[in-house]
């Protein structure tokens, strides 16, 4: 259960936090958010889905690590196997709250299996001054948080054009067993490829076109991740 509350240098002084990656550190995840901005870092590794919010009627994009819940292929005993790591996974165990009058501030889980019992980089120095640490945290999570909410109009414009399709897809591994993949969306290539002049050109004026090619990129990486399922498995 998590226990987020507000991080101030009263509270947090001594803080230290596990910055290596483990199933135990709570890496063992199948997705994690990510947003249009990020698309063009992300795709170098990993399939990029939208998966449709029910209840809000609203879309998500996610970095996919696996292909079932509480599965990462991209831990290792080594760590994490890839260069880059989504902004909302790289983190934790960190977020944006808010306060009066809507103002973002750094929030902080303390439940998180990350919090150091005296081991991990300190949060704040001797002084309570942020570390380079906290201030490269501070900027991911600024960024993260103007990037989800200008993702809106980057969703509107994909159900504008109707660019997004339901995905299914049956994953067969070297051994015989099955994976499938459903509950998400992808990019529509077909009707991408059929907008007019008008609607490409406003894609491109939004800034929009640029995440949409990231995201149908992204989509070769299903290859690798099978790779990594199989050899997973036949390691046992």
């Amino acid at each position: 259960m998590s226990d987020h509350v507000i991080l101030t240098a009263e509270d947090h002084r001594d803080l230290r936090i596990r910055t290596e990656r483990s199933s135990e550190l709570g890496d063992a995840v199948m997705t994690c958010i990510t947003v249009p901005s990020e698309f063009r870092r992300v795709q170098t590794h990993y399939p990029i889905l939208f998966q449709l919010d029910q209840t809000r009627d609203s879309f998500t994009a996610l970095a996919m690590f696996g292909f079932e819940p509480g599965e990462n292929l991209f831990l290792t005993d080594a760590g994490w196997d890839a260069r880059y790591r989504p902004l909302a996974i790289d983190s934790q165990p960190f977020l944006v709250g808010r306060g009066d009058g809507d103002v973002r501030q750094v929030h902080i889980d303390m439940a998180s299996p990350r919090i150091g019992a005296g081991e991990g980089v300190r949060v704040f120095d001797d002084t309570g001054r942020p570390t380079p640490y906290l201030e490269r945290i501070a900027d991911q999570l600024r960024a993260l948080d103007t990037d989800y909410v200008a993702s809106a109009d980057f969703f509107a414009a994909l159900r504008r054009y109707e660019l997004l399709e339901p995905l299914t897809m049956d994953v067969t591994l070297d051994d015989g067993s099955k994976n499938r993949l459903v509950g998400y969306h992808v990019i529509d290539e077909d009707r991408l490829v059929a907008l007019d002049g008008v609607a490409v050109a406003d894609l491109h004026a939004s800034g929009h076109m640029m995440p949409i090619f990231m995201a149908l990129a992204s989509l070769g990486n299903i290859g690798d991740l099978v790779a990594r399922k199989n050899r997973r498995v036949a390691r046992g």
